[in-house]
């Protein structure tokens, strides 16, 4: 054996009793986050878009649907509103103003909203405004 062998040669430190330890495929450990930490993640990202008037994929949106109705399902028609709230009423998909209100208002949740209808029809952006509304709904129920 020459001195190069004994060099870039590694000792084999493996027995033939010892187990390797498994091996976690990327998509394996995604499956290993919690249905909660799933739904968090993804309305964190869909917010994080929606904020800055970036429209949800037609996926994403059928997801948030699901999460919705899910949501929804679970509570009564008529739900308690804590005060202080600031009431907004016919907001008409005008995404431009939901954004001012925020920014007058403060951030949810720091600020409670209650939001009486008219979400979409007249607006250019009614679709960012909606989902945006829905996943602040499903983020802080």
């Amino acid at each position: 054996m020459s001195d190069s062998d004994s060099i870039n040669s590694e000792p084999n430190t493996t027995s033939p009793t010892s187990p390797s330890p498994p091996s976690v495929s990327p998509s394996a450990s995604q499956n290993l986050l919690s249905t909660e930490e799933k739904r968090y993640n993804d309305l964190e990202g869909w917010l994080s878009k929606l904020s800055v008037g970036t429209p949800l994929a037609e996926s994403e949106v059928k997801h948030l649907c699901e999460k919705a109705r899910e949501t929804l399902m679970n509570e009564s028609n008529v739900q308690p509103v804590s005060a202080p709230v600031t009431i907004c009423g016919n907001i008409h998909g005008q995404w431009h103003d939901l954004i001012e209100l925020y920014r007058i208002g403060g951030s949810v949740p720091d600020t409670n909203y209650l939001f009486m209808g008219n979400y979409v029809d007249q607006g250019y952006y009614s679709v960012e405004t909606v989902t945006m509304l829905v996943c602040l709904k499903i983020r802080y129920p």
